[in-house]
C-alpha cells in the first residue's frame, strides 16, 4: 500500500511523521523493490517511540513492515522460532506457548512490535533477564540495494546487528531462542519505603521486579513481583501486599492489568503488565527512561527523590526495573547490569522538558544512557562518550549501507554517522 498524502503519528500522537510517502508492501520483493529504488528509508514499528528515531525526513520514505506475512515458525527440537519483524509480542507469544514453549521475558505491553523493540534496546526487568534482543540469535536484513542478508550469533557483526536502530536496513525477521513454558504468579505490594531500601534485595525478589512512584512522597506506592512457580518463593517482607487490583499509574482501571494476587497463570499473562486483549487507545502520555549501573541504583534513587518537587507535577508515574547485561554494540545495558529509571510523563511537552533536563542533570554522575526510543535531551557527543564500541557500529553501518539510506536525522545526531 502507497499513500504520499496519509498522515502517519507516533501511538501518543506527540509525532507527526514528515516522510514524503508511506508504505505498507505486502511481499518481501515489493519491500526490496521499495528499498532499492529509494533515497531514505527508515521503518516503523507500532509506533510506541516518542521522538523522531522513525522518521525518515521529508525527502524519505516511511515503512511499515507490518503488511508482510506474519511469520511465526517454532521449531521444538531446537526450542527457536523464526519470526517476522512486524509481529507484535502478543501474536509471537501465544504461538510459542502453544508449542510448550516461552519467551524468557516480555515487556510491560505485549503489543509492541518484535523488530522494533530490538532494535531499541527494549526490555522488561529481573536481575537475570537481559533484554527482548537477547534470545536472538539470527538477523534477517534488506540491505540498501534491496539484497538480503543473515546475521546470526558468532558472525562479528553479530553484537552491532542487533540493537541497531533501523540503521543497517530493514529487519524482515529474526530468530529468537525459546525455552520450556512456565508459570508465573504475580502479587502487588504498596507502600515500600525509600529509606533503608535494600535495593539488591527487593529487585532479586522475584523473577521480574518492578517499582512504582509517582515521587510526590519519598517511596514506592507499588512493587510488582513476578514470580515463576517453578523457582523457590522469596519472603517479600518489606510492604504490605496491595488488598485491591493495581494500576501502575493512578486512577487508571485496573483491569486493563495483568493478574494480581499471586493467581498462577501462562508466563505470556503475568509478564506484560497489561492485558494483550486490552488494545491501548493512543496514549495522552510522553515517555522518558534512562539505563544506569545497577551498582548505583540507591544513590540514584535518592538524587530523584531530592528534585521530586521539580519532577512530580510533570509525573504520572515513574517504574524501576532491572536488565542484566550484555555485549551488543548499542544496547543502552551494554556492558553493565542496569538499572532503568522510566518516567511515564503528562502530555504537555513544554512541562515535560525542564523536568528531563533536571532528571539528566542530577543523573549525569551515573551516566545514564537513554532509551532509544524516548523523550531525551542527552546530546550525541555525551551519548558517544557512553557507548564504548560506537566506533565499531559506526564502521558496520558504513559497510552495510555506504550511502546512508537508513540514517535520518536522530540516527546522525545521536551516532555521529
Amino acid at each position: 500500500m502507497t499513500d504520499p498524502a496519509q498522515t502517519v503519528t507516533n501511538w501518543a500522537r506527540n509525532i507527526t511523521y514528515t516522510a514524503r510517502e508511506f508504505h505498507r508492501p505486502d511481499s518481501l520483493d515489493a519491500l526490496r523493490s521499495l528499498v532499492a529504488d529509494a533515497a531514505r528509508v527508515r521503518v516503523l514499528g507500532s509506533g510506541h517511540s516518542f521522538n523522531r528515531v522513525a522518521d525518515p525526513g521529508p525527502q524519505g520514505l516511511l515503512v511499515s513492515i507490518a503488511g508482510l506475512p506474519p511469520v511465526i515458525e517454532v521449531d521444538p527440537a531446537a526450542r527457536t522460532v523464526r519470526v517476522a519483524g512486524g509481529v507484535r509480542y502478543a501474536e509471537l507469544a501465544r504461538a510459542v506457548d502453544a508449542y510448550g514453549l516461552a519467551l524468557p521475558n516480555m515487556a510491560s505491553l505485549p503489543h509492541i512490535s518484535v523488530a522494533g523493540s530490538v532494535a531499541t534496546g527494549t526490555h522488561g526487568s529481573g536481575v537475570a533477564n537481559g533484554s527482548l534482543a537477547a534470545p536472538v540469535r539470527e538477523v534477517e536484513l534488506v540491505l540498501a540495494d534491496g539484497s538480503t542478508t543473515t546475521v546470526a550469533r558468532g558472525d562479528a557483526r553479530f553484537d552491532g546487528a542487533v540493537t541497531s536502530l533501523g540503521a543497517l536496513g530493514v529487519v524482515t525477521a529474526l530468530t529468537l531462542d525459546l525455552e520450556p513454558a512456565y508459570r508465573v504468579a504475580q502479587t502487588v505490594y504498596v507502600e515500600l519505603p525509600l529509606e533503608g531500601l535494600d535495593f539488591a534485595a527487593v529487585s532479586a525478589a522475584g523473577y521480574s521486579v518492578s517499582l512504582f512512584t509517582d515521587w510526590r512522597e519519598p517511596g514506592f506506592r507499588q512493587v510488582w513481583v513476578k514470580r515463576r512457580t517453578d523457582r523457590e518463593a522469596v519472603d517479600f517482607g518489606w510492604a504490605a501486599p496491595a488488598t485491591r487490583a493495581m494500576h501502575p499509574v493512578p486512577g487508571m482501571p485496573a483491569g486493563n492489568c495483568t493478574e494480581q494476587f499471586g493467581v498462577p497463570g501462562p508466563w505470556h499473562e503475568r509478564l506484560p503488565h497489561f492485558r494483550a486483549e486490552f488494545t491501548p487507545s493512543s496514549g495522552d502520555e510522553l515517555q522518558s527512561e534512562y539505563l544506569l549501573p545497577r551498582t548505583a541504583a540507591t544513590e540514584a534513587l535518592h538524587a530523584v527523590d531530592a528534585v521530586r518537587e521539580s519532577v512530580s507535577p510533570a509525573l504520572l508515574t515513574c517504574e524501576v526495573r532491572t536488565i542484566a547485561a550484555d555485549p551488543q554494540w548499542l544496547s543502552p545495558a551494554h556492558g553493565r547490569d542496569s538499572v532503568a529509571l522510566h518516567f511515564t510523563w503528562v502530555d504537555d511537552l513544554a512541562a515535560v522538558l525542564p523536568a528531563v533536563g533536571l532528571l539528566e542533570e542530577v543523573l549525569a554522575p551515573f551516566a545514564p544512557r537513554p532509551h532509544w526510543g524516548k523523550v531525551h535531551s542527552v546530546p550525541g557527543e555525551v551519548l558517544s562518550e557512553r557507548y564504548p564500541r560506537l566506533a565499531d557500529f559506526r564502521a558496520l553501518a558504513r559497510t552495510l549501507d555506504p550511502g546512508g539510506k537508513f540514517a535520518n536525522d536522530f540516527v546522525r545526531d545521536a551516532l555521529a554517522l
